[in-house]
């Protein structure tokens, strides 16, 4: 099928793109990595009347760290997210999320932004994003604000984005000692699949055994949109971790969820799988959180 018609437009750095976002309000879409723009444009889901492409905006693309932080910007994409070695390091579970997105060709094209702003209720970034207290930084030309990512999604497909708004970059404060994350993921087959369920976990502890002083747990594919487990998070901290408080957690988590039926799995399918992932996310982050303060002295 062949794309509608639409007006391209380039802009050369940011302030252009905000300029010209502002000028169109409602009428233009942005193509970052593609993978979902075009593809919802060939099956006649969208037909913006102006596309606004950021392949020139410099800006917007490329990881820095400063004073304690991490800014990665939405042109990012996941296989560079993969294969960079400060989010391997300190953001593990999101390196591993963008590693099990699509296959090697999407994960070329795919960014972190496109992943954010499409707000797939099982989108494989959301969830170690959110365990690691990501926040998007937002710019029209009224102004900028600065939203915790947890905010910014209200539904499938939905978001806090205004009309002519563009985000700008993720923040992430970095890691303490004896802190460290994990992600999971359950789909049908081993590539170019949408998650069935997915599960990030984030653990910061008192010393390598415990006792856990902060935890964070996000459940991807059981709800409108990526959502936090407070009963399991409650139940972790100020616990020892061991097997038996990771189970309790794993169960804590499964009684959140709030699945559904369809065509690729039952609720109750998906509840006991939430079970089984937050366990395993929740051993990743541990064996990660026991070694975090060796590797920094490394």
């Amino acid at each position: 099928m062949l794309l509608p018609s639409f007006q391209y437009h380039e802009p050369k750095n940011l302030n252009e793109a905000i300029g010209l976002l502002g000028e169109m309000g409602g009428g233009a879409s942005i193509l970052a990595g593609g993978t979902d723009l075009l593809v919802n444009m060939k099956k006649g889901k969208l037909s913006p009347k102006n596309i606004v492409c950021l392949s020139r905006v410099e800006e917007l693309k490329g990881v820095k760290r400063n004073h304690g932080s991490m800014s990665i910007g939405p042109c990012v994409t996941a296989a560079d997210l993969k294969d960079r070695e400060e989010v391997k390091s300190d953001f593990s579970a999101l390196a591993e999320g963008a590693g099990l997105l699509g296959s090697p060709l999407i994960r070329n094209l795919a960014t972190i932004g496109g992943n954010i702003v499409t707000a797939r209720p099982a989108a494989d970034l959301a969830p170690p994003l959110m365990v690691y207290g990501a926040r998007v930084v937002l710019k029209k030309t009224e102004g900028e604000r600065i939203l915790p990512l947890e905010e910014f999604f209200l539904g499938p497909g939905q978001t806090s984005l205004e009309t002519g708004e563009i985000l700008c970059s993720i923040v992430l404060d970095s890691p303490p000692s004896f802190s460290g994350g994990g992600y999971v993921k359950l789909g049908l087959r081993k590539s170019l699949e949408i998650s069935l369920v997915n599960v990030a976990a984030f653990l910061s502890l008192d010393g390598p055994s415990g006792p856990v002083r902060d935890a964070r747990i996000v459940l991807g594919a059981v709800a409108p949109k990526p959502m936090r487990s407070s009963s399991a998070e409650e139940t972790l901290i100020g616990g020892e971790p061991d097997e038996r408080l990771f189970q309790i957690a794993a169960e804590k988590a499964a009684g959140d969820a709030r699945p559904i039926d369809d065509f690729r799995g039952s609720a109750e399918y998906r509840r006991e799988m939430v079970k089984v992932l937050t366990k395993k996310a929740l051993v990743k982050a541990y064996e990660e959180a026991k070694l975090r303060e060796w590797r920094r002295w490394k």
